[in-house]
């Protein structure tokens, strides 16, 4: 009977993979709780558990570093599964949409991540320009394209999808992304985020609702 052989490649790149993720993990906490400027290899590689040397194996500095915690923190917000089937109705897409919009963006220590990227974007814009597509472009897009298909069934009148989407997102942020970014207080509570999306809305219905005669 001939024994099985373990694949070589496969074993090292599965210990590869490990160590990069030991090491983005340990990142991770030390940016978010030094900040960028703050962060330092030495500090990350005793947060990972690894060598500076190991470190450097990886990543060739912090930037680069950096670069890849955001890219999969901005990978991982898009991944979010917000519900735009074009078949459901206004009334509930709208609050359930703005609700689960606003626990993602003030999830508990959620916050740390984007005012990093926010602190670092000028400096490397591209980081920030990444962020922004796969997080907040992209579910602009398959907002308006929902508010779009609703608008051609006749029960929306709208000149710019897009704006509109915008705007309510903007709204349903009113008194609670701005005070929890700038951790004047904490993430707001469901009864909290329920207030504000109901009352934005009312106001979006009010303003783009097709009128019954």
């Amino acid at each position: 009977m001939v024994a099985g052989t373990s694949n070589p490649l496969h074993l090292v790149a599965d210990e590869d993979s490990s160590k990069r993720r030991q090491i983005l993990d340990g990142a991770r906490k030390v940016f978010l709780d030094l900040g960028f400027d703050g962060a330092s290899m030495g500090e990350i590689a005793r947060s990972a558990g690894v060598s500076k040397g190991t470190l450097y194996v990886y990543f060739a500095d912090k930037h680069r570093l950096f670069e890849s915690i955001v890219e999969e923190e901005s990978i991982e917000q898009g991944k979010t599964a917000f519900n735009f089937d074009p078949e459901r109705d206004l009334d509930i897409t709208l609050p359930e949409f703005g609700r689960a919009y606003i626990q993602v963006l003030c999830r508990p220590g959620g916050g740390s991540a984007i005012r990093t990227v926010m602190s670092i974007a000028e400096r490397m814009p591209e980081v920030g320009r990444r962020f922004y597509d796969n997080v907040l472009a992209r579910t602009v897009n398959r907002f308006a394209a929902y508010l779009q298909a609703r608008g051609q069934l006749g029960e929306l009148v709208i000149d710019d999808y897009e704006l509109a989407a915008w705007q309510f997102m903007q709204m349903c942020q009113a008194t609670l992304f701005q005070a929890f970014i700038f951790q004047a207080k904490p993430s707001p509570s469901p009864e909290q985020i329920a207030t504000v999306v109901d009352s934005a809305t009312r106001v979006f219905l009010t303003a783009y609702r097709a009128k019954v005669d």
